[in-house]
């Protein structure tokens, strides 16, 4: 009788237990997405909402996320790395060269030059920091690392079709490096964060800035400026920008693995080198965007784009310097990023 009773009271244990780890394993997790893009952006509508949406779908529904852009959580663009590493927010998309010289070595994705497509040049700096520069970004669980399409000039009122049109110029730039190349190639750089641009430009604090095709709509560069300067591929890129989307580390260990594993299947190499892709992809449309208003668009071929090259070394063997003194080996790491976008540049073509 008592065996019996203290079975009959097992049973109910497990009975009763049943529910509960059933529960347990299908709890919904809730992510908050935080980013500083515009809504009606690409980048928002053709990169972070398909990813989010993935990934919500792969986890059957387990994983849900909130998705704030254009700051709405508060803060500014400068505070969103630290808001992710806080735990604040839980992902968050954005530009380390926010903060100036707070991640040094992947600086050598945005000098002049560098990159040749965005799919190749992401798969690079992905590959780049897990090799060089891990500890990088070691306060946050990084889920892609990505750079943008070709750099663009836009200017409102004094087209630029040499470094001679650069002089005297106020023009916006997005990075340490970026705002540097701009000065040697003779402009007055102005440093300040993408959802400025529009204020900038519509009260003459800026004559132009430096932004790839595909987010002109969003910050209405089409409508404000009136001329455009772009590189032809065959004389190289300008210029590009890094961009990392990380995940609270805590809240990433707090997944159950199952979870965990669908966020690991969507981040890495193939991730960045996607959003890469998509993000350059969507230089077509952005440029028709001007091209519709009937704005000048100038192409700076090969031969002219040799003169930008040539000033524009100063800003790489800085760079070197720079982090020497910081202790890094910065020709070892300008080589390592240079060998590694060739690599992948021989697979991939956007």
């Amino acid at each position: 009788m008592i065996q019996r009773r203290i079975l009959l009271k097992s049973g109910a244990a497990v009975a009763l237990g049943v529910p509960a780890l059933s529960g347990r394993a299908q709890q919904v997790v809730t992510l908050k997405f935080h980013t500083f893009m515009a809504p009606q952006s690409n980048v928002w509508l053709a990169m972070h909402k398909p990813w989010m949406e993935k990934v919500e779908k792969e986890s059957g529904g387990r994983i849900k996320f909130e998705a704030y852009p254009a700051m709405q959580l508060g803060g500014t663009p400068v505070q969103l790395y630290d808001q992710v590493k806080d735990g604040v927010v839980d992902v968050v998309w954005t530009l380390p060269g926010n903060t100036a010289g707070r991640f040094p070595r992947i600086e050598a994705f945005e000098l002049p030059f560098m990159m040749t497509n965005a799919e190749a040049t992401s798969k690079a700096y992905w590959e780049y920091v897990q090799t060089v520069a891990v500890d990088e970004f070691k306060d946050t669980q990084v889920l892609a690392l990505q750079v943008h399409g070709p750099g663009v000039i836009h200017t409102v009122d004094k087209p630029v079709k040499s470094i001679a049109d650069m002089r005297g110029l106020k023009l916006r730039a997005p990075t340490r490096q970026v705002t540097k190349l701009m000065g040697v190639l003779g402009a007055t750089p102005v440093g300040m964060p993408l959802p400025q641009i529009p204020d900038a430009l519509s009260k003459g604090t800026i004559n132009g800035c430096v932004i790839p095709w595909e987010v002109v709509p969003s910050v209405k560069v089409n409508e404000l400026t009136k001329f455009h300067a772009e590189f032809d591929p065959a004389g190289g890129s300008l210029y590009t920008t890094t961009f990392v989307m990380a995940m609270n580390k805590a809240k990433y260990n707090a997944l159950p693995p199952d979870l965990k594993k669908v966020i690991d299947n969507n981040s890495g190499m193939a991730t960045s080198a996607h959003l890469g892709k998509i993000q350059q992809g969507n230089d077509v449309p952005g440029r028709k965007s001007a091209s519709d208003r009937g704005n000048t668009i100038y192409t700076i071929n090969a031969a002219e784009a040799q003169e930008f090259r040539r000033k524009s070394r100063t800003v790489e063997v800085e760079w070197i310097e720079d982090m020497n003194k910081k202790g890094f080996d910065g020709k070892k790491l300008l080589d390592t990023a240079r060998s590694l976008i060739e690599k992948h540049s021989k697979t991939s073509k956007a």
